[in-house]
């Protein structure tokens, strides 16, 4: 049996713009999403922890080492710049699966990391 389980997790990642004339998604630097074991195009569930608001997405990959994590098209009415969330991804599994869970600081680098 195929069960559901989270994959990736960015903790408390600062949204540093947010763009409603977008098509949509949620972009986050290169090097943010190979170390969360991340890919362009990749489904996630982001959840405000400022205001509870939560929303599917995909991924877009932005510049390496930026620390930019940007809310775009209609997601942008509902998280905006400077909140704080949750980013996670999830995976289907016959069998446990540990996380590539990431801690962020509020400029979005990794204080902590592990699985």
């Amino acid at each position: 049996m195929l069960r559901q389980v989270l994959k990736s997790k960015l903790y408390r990642a600062v949204v540093t713009d947010s763009i409603v004339e977008y098509e949509g998604s949620i972009e986050i630097p290169r090097d943010l999403m190979e170390e969360a074991d991340l890919w362009p195009g990749e489904k996630v569930l982001v959840a405000s922890i400022d205001t509870t608001a939560r929303l599917e997405t995909y991924v877009l990959p932005g510049d390496p080492g930026t620390g930019r994590i940007l809310i775009n098209g209609g997601a942008a009415n509902r998280i905006k710049q400077g909140e704080r969330l949750t980013i996670m991804a999830f995976a289907l599994s016959e069998t446990p699966v540990e996380p590539v869970k990431l801690v962020l600081d509020e400029h979005n680098r990794v204080v902590r990391s592990g699985r």
